[in-house]
């Protein structure tokens, strides 16, 4: 969506709060559609083979999280422990292959960043979009490389968010947070 689509979508929200503000209730025709948002899911499947999934989000519910503020559109996949880390990975820096350290959604906030899964997918994610890394129980194949292969794009450090949840890893399951 374009900066005029999201504009668009905040003006008829921040109407809708208004509304609802006003008469205690909005009207079905001033709620607009559920949004489907994307994430990319790093997953493993019983053989031991990382893949790359594109996976949908799309158990959106509009309510406010914190009164007085106004409805939002919220998917709430997983309550439990979670820790938030920012990480900055140097200029050229390049993770080799590989597996992530625990269940944790990867969201780069300034620069590109790659992630190759073992099946040879690879992804290149730039600043909002959403990875799900659950490769932890990939296997070493005969290559050598076990859970993914990850690094910068281009020549400027790139910052990223980590939030590390509290679940146990699964195979074949791509898309399992939906």
């Amino acid at each position: 969506m374009g900066n005029d689509g999201r504009i668009g979508a905040l003006a008829l929200l921040a109407g809708m709060a208004f509304a609802t503000a006003s008469t205690g209730a909005a009207r079905a025709e001033d709620v607009p559609p559920r949004p489907t948002m994307w994430y990319w899911h790093n997953w493993a499947d019983h053989h031991g083979i990382s893949h790359m999934t594109k996976c949908p989000l799309r158990d959106f519910d509009l309510k406010t999280m914190s009164a007085p503020a106004g409805p939002q559109w919220q998917d709430r996949l997983k309550s439990g422990p979670a820790q938030v880390i920012f990480t900055v990975q140097p200029a050229h820096w390049n993770g080799v292959w590989h597996p992530d350290p625990k269940v944790q959604w990867i969201i780069p906030l300034k620069g590109a960043w790659y992630v190759t899964a073992m099946d040879g997918h690879k992804v290149v994610m730039g600043p909002g979009e959403v990875s799900l890394g659950e490769d932890q129980l990939s296997r070493r194949d005969e290559q050598g490389h076990v859970g993914h292969d990850a690094g910068n794009v281009g020549d400027a450090p790139v910052e990223l968010m980590v939030v590390q949840v509290d679940a146990a890893p699964t195979v074949d399951q791509p898309c399992r947070f939906k």
